[in-house]
């Protein structure tokens, strides 16, 4: 709690109030007209440690006690995608079933997890938390308990295991056709304590910026459905998956090396939008 908490340069700050204007919880403010911004009282406490203010200084003026500027990544706008580009990157995008057999080496999952987590969270509560299971093993015995879990939805909620075709998916597993978890060589699964309030949108987020980060790797995703559901109800599931206490799962993505390459984007219908 001391004034430190802020640190303006007067030789740099050029006292245009863009850090202020941009504050999410507007702990920055103007004392008079042409002065320098200053913290609010209590302003601290209320920082949610975003570095918007540090972010958005064209002068570099300003300094957090947890953040300047050197820290840092500089903005290159030649690397930003046009709005043609982004579309096309996004239309592009498909869920990958295929994989090759080769892993992907763990400096590589790291690499993608850490561009996912550059997504936006609650409050920047940085909620999300990891799981990578990288031993191909290891993903076939945790699907083979998914398998399981099937057979047990079966047999005790038949209606809801009819809706979602499990009698059909756990056979063709038993035949050695793996549509649960497509064979892949890894699965990314996103965590986040139950204490937060905004955890599972701050979860599908992650992994919605981490399958479109996918393939700039030459990486293929798809999202594990079944396998996220037996995670949370399917108590040998959970148990085999060891989370920290008090974390739940929000998601899992299959990951992988695609083994084959599209070539042309389907048509989707028009966007339902209500206007008022």
């Amino acid at each position: 709690m001391t004034a430190a908490f802020v640190t303006i340069d007067p030789d740099r700050c050029n006292k245009d109030g863009i850090c202020a204007a941009e504050c999410p919880v507007k702990i920055l403010g103007f004392p008079g007209k042409g002065e320098m911004p200053a913290l609010v009282k209590g302003g601290e406490v209320l920082c949610i440690r975003c570095g918007h203010c540090v972010s958005v200084c064209p002068t570099a003026a300003i300094r957090l006690e947890f953040l300047t500027p050197k820290d840092c990544t500089p903005v290159d706008t030649h690397l930003l995608p046009d709005e043609k580009a982004t579309r096309h990157l996004l239309a592009t995008r498909r869920s990958i079933r295929n994989y090759k057999k080769e892993p992907v080496d763990k400096s590589r999952l790291e690499e993608l997890v850490q561009t996912a987590s550059c997504a936006p969270t609650g409050h920047n509560s940085r909620s999300v938390q990891w799981l990578i299971i990288h031993d191909t093993d290891e993903v076939r015995r945790l699907t083979a308990m998914v398998a399981d879990w099937m057979r047990y939805m079966i047999k005790e909620q038949p209606a809801m295991a009819r809706a979602f075709h499990l009698e059909e998916t756990v056979a063709g597993f038993d035949l050695g056709l793996d549509v649960i978890c497509r064979d892949a060589p890894h699965i990314v699964v996103a965590c986040a304590h139950k204490a937060a309030p905004t955890a599972a949108i701050d979860c599908a987020t992650a992994l919605a910026y981490l399958e479109v980060a996918a393939p700039s790797m030459g990486l293929g995703t798809c999202w594990a459905g079944f396998f996220n559901i037996a995670a949370t109800f399917w108590p040998p599931l959970k148990e085999a998956l060891n989370l920290p206490k008090g974390v739940s799962n929000h998601g899992a993505v299959l990951v992988g090396v695609p083994r084959f390459r599209y070539h042309r984007i389907p048509p989707r219908q028009a966007a339902a939008i209500t206007w008022k």
